[in-house]
C-alpha cells in the first residue's frame, strides 16, 4: 500500500491515505461535453444550475469503525430552487441553525452502485464548514447502512482501490 496519494483537487501528493473523494460535478453536468458544459451549466465548486435543476455540493460522512474519523464523500445533492437560494443567502455565515432540507444523491458513487438517486437529508454548517448530507435512516442502501454503521479497515481500503486512490 502506498503510504501517500494524489489529490484530485489540487494534483499534489500527500502523506497518508486520504479520506475523503470528492466529485466536481453532479454527475449530469459532468456528462456535458467539456466545450459546452460553462454554457449550458451555471456552476463554481458549492452551487450549480443546469436547466431549471439546482445543486448544491456537501459532505456524506461514513464513520471509520475503531477510528476518530470519518471517510468523506464530497458530493452533490440536487435541491429545490429555493433551498439553493437560502444556502446562497447564509454562504459565510454560520447557517447551523437552519431547518433540515431535502435532496437527493446528484453523483453515482461506484463503491455504492445502489445509492444512486438516494434520498438525502442536508444539514447546513457554520460559515467554514459545507452541508453534510444524510441518508434516510429507513434506507436499506449499503451507503446508507455503512453511514450508520461504520465502515472497518478492510472496507476502506477496497473503497481506495475502487476508487484509484489504494
Amino acid at each position: 500500500m502506498p503510504s501517500g496519494f494524489v489529490c484530485r483537487q489540487c494534483g499534489s501528493t500527500h502523506d497518508g491515505l486520504t479520506t475523503d473523494i470528492g466529485f466536481k460535478l453532479p454527475d449530469d453536468v459532468w456528462a456535458i461535453p467539456k466545450e459546452e458544459r460553462e454554457s449550458r451549466a451555471t456552476f463554481n465548486s458549492d452551487v450549480c444550475r443546469f436547466e431549471g435543476r439546482c445543486f448544491i455540493r456537501g459532505i456524506l460522512y461514513v464513520p471509520i469503525v475503531g477510528r476518530d474519523e470519518s471517510f468523506g464523500w464530497g458530493v452533490w445533492a440536487e435541491v429545490e430552487s429555493r433551498i439553493m437560494m437560502r444556502y446562497v443567502e447564509l454562504f459565510g455565515e454560520d447557517g447551523s441553525n437552519e431547518p433540515l432540507y431535502d435532496g437527493k444523491l446528484a453523483n453515482r458513487l461506484s463503491s455504492y452502485p445502489d445509492a444512486a438517486g438516494e434520498r438525502v437529508t442536508l444539514r447546513f454548517g457554520d460559515a467554514a464548514s459545507r452541508p453534510e448530507f444524510l441518508l434516510d435512516g429507513a434506507s436499506n442502501s449499503s451507503l446508507a447502512l455503512d453511514q450508520r454503521t461504520g465502515i472497518d479497515e478492510s472496507r476502506y481500503h477496497e473503497i481506495l482501490v475502487a476508487n484509484g486512490v489504494g
